[in-house]
């Protein structure tokens, strides 16, 4: 692959960093997961966006979390197309092959994602619209969740209610999953949604008693 370059020299510095403390003072535990493979207690769904760190707000260590990442941390409905799926593999896997003891997605705040779902359903972004465009195929996952909070009149209320509807809306579509349904009934795995305020270090959870995001 001739377009492929070596790493950046700040990111091979960074390595050699972590590999001379972190790692070295930590061995033992890194070849036990090598060799006993993960054992992961919860799976992660979480936003691609560089500012949303799973692993330091909740201080997990490795092997501690199965990690997906998107935009906008969305899950699709369940459906077996034959076209490929990742999302639908992540849980797939993290539920019937490590089963995981809990599937968490978490939203956050000032996501573009959300904001580009916003524009595209408001008639404001022509390019999302193109049936070219990954993102905006990606995003119509979440019209059902603009359609409950597009008349709020408020901007950012709106846009704020449409992050956590990102949640919602993976929370319901993770139902459709035959294998999820399964290991809800027989107890042996709970879902929960999260909604995290990157510039306060807030994390609300959903509450179904209230039907509400409450602070945590």
């Amino acid at each position: 692959m001739k377009h492929a370059r070596p790493l950046p020299t700040y990111l091979v510095h960074r390595y050699h960093g972590w590999k001379a403390t972190a790692y070295s003072d930590n061995q033992a535990w890194y070849r036990r997961l090598a060799q006993e493979g993960q054992h992961p207690r919860a799976m992660m769904i979480s936003c691609c966006d560089s500012r949303v760190h799973v692993t330091s707000i909740f201080g997990a260590d490795q092997g501690e979390f199965f990690i997906h990442r998107n935009i906008a941390n969305l899950v699709p409905p369940h459906e077996p197309d034959g076209n490929q799926h990742g999302t639908s593999a992540a849980v797939e896997y993290a539920v019937t092959a490590l089963k995981v003891a809990h599937v968490i997605v978490i939203g956050h705040s000032n996501c573009g994602g959300v904001m580009g779902c916003m524009d595209m359903c408001s008639g404001n972004a022509p390019a999302l619209e193109e049936k070219s465009s990954f993102v905006g195929r990606w995003m119509d996952i979440l019209r059902p969740g603009y359609e409950r909070v597009k008349d709020i009149a408020d901007d950012d209320e709106r846009r704020g209610a449409l992050e956590r509807q990102a949640v919602m809306v993976s929370l319901e579509n993770l139902m459709t999953f035959p294998f999820v349904t399964e290991a809800i009934e027989a107890g042996t795995l709970s879902l929960h949604g999260l909604w995290h305020d990157i510039g306060e270090g807030g994390v609300e959870q959903f509450d179904p008693a209230t039907e509400r995001f409450v602070p945590i």
